[in-house]
């Protein structure tokens, strides 16, 4: 009798005695899309922590810049990237010149983001060229905004002195900043409609400035991960047209070192609750499982390459 209850006990070590394996998901600010993105993710795996012994939780962070150094430095598990920021971390490029991160994988592609300027109308910003002496928030520090806005100024031939003002705030207090009339325009990468920019035109007459040019167009042609877009019209109050810019895609990466196991569950639970996904943020809205593999900037993890092997999506 005494061996059966036994033989009952060992029956369920694996509930309990597996160790769990706790995984952290790097975002961004609380009012972009990253972080309710992460938070949709670990919801679902923590909804089969029961099978796998995983536990996910998000984190904010300062953005892709940041979220890559932390990856690398084994603060973070995975973190939401730009595909820009992933390819020059992979090459070793850009903000990571000599600081080459071949480690680097991708786990999925999310969706795609627009390189944006939300302007005071009164600031009289109506083309790119037009920020010179005026005072713009270029992206807090780390961030893949404060990248991408550097890059391009180089193209444009703009310094950062040509400036009356350059700031670094965070996301979350860029809408208030422009509506107390201490900004006269910020940049912000970020998957359309987000509550920022609704925050900041409902709060404040802006316009939303179309970024083209020729210029634009040769920086654009010179780097594979961007892609011209257009912003959709009549989602930001003043707004009523499309705005033409560029994008990029919002990529879930992790280290190659992070284990098959790990990155083959996170994978598996955003397919197997796709349609729930699609509703972590209106930015979701045109993804399909297909374009999960699409824009990807560093080669895919193992573990994401043996699910998608496994449904199908690649040989």
């Amino acid at each position: 009798m005494k061996k059966f209850i036994l033989l009952v006990f060992l029956g369920s070590i694996p509930t309990f005695l597996f160790a769990t394996q706790f995984i952290t998901i790097g975002t961004g600010g609380v009012t972009g899309t990253y972080y309710p993105t992460g938070g949709k993710i670990c919801k679902f795996v923590n909804k089969a922590k029961e099978k796998t012994n995983i536990r996910c939780s998000i984190e904010s962070t300062g953005g892709s810049v940041f979220n890559v150094k932390a990856i690398k430095s084994g603060e973070l598990d995975f973190a939401i990237v730009q595909s820009d920021i992933v390819y020059q971390a992979s090459k070793g490029i850009g903000k990571f010149k000599g600081e080459e991160f071949p480690k680097l994988r991708s786990v999925l592609a999310i969706y795609p983001e627009s390189f944006t300027l939300v302007t005071r109308k009164d600031a009289n910003i109506n083309g790119i060229t037009d920020i010179k002496g005026k005072r713009i928030n270029i992206g807090n520090l780390g961030s893949g905004t404060e990248a991408t806005a550097l890059a391009l100024f180089k193209t444009l031939n703009i310094e950062t002195s040509d400036l009356s003002y350059v700031g670094n705030l965070k996301s979350s207090a860029m809408p208030d900043a422009l509506r107390d009339n201490k900004l006269d325009g910020y940049f912000y990468m970020v998957g359309h409609p987000t509550a920022n920019i609704k925050d900041a035109s409902n709060s404040t007459d802006t316009i939303i400035v179309p970024i083209t040019g020729a210029k634009v167009d040769k920086f654009v042609k010179e780097h594979p991960y961007f892609t011209k877009t257009d912003i959709p019209g009549g989602i930001y109050r003043g707004n009523p047209k499309e705005i033409p810019t560029f994008a990029v895609k919002a990529v879930l990466v992790a280290n190659s070192t992070m284990s098959d196991k790990a990155v083959y569950t996170v994978v598996k639970q955003i397919m197997e609750n796709f349609n729930e996904f699609k509703k972590a943020h209106l930015a979701l809205t045109p993804i399909t499982k297909k374009s999960f593999l699409e824009g990807l900037s560093a080669p895919l993890h193992t573990g994401a390459k043996k699910y998608f092997k496994e449904i199908g999506l690649i040989k």
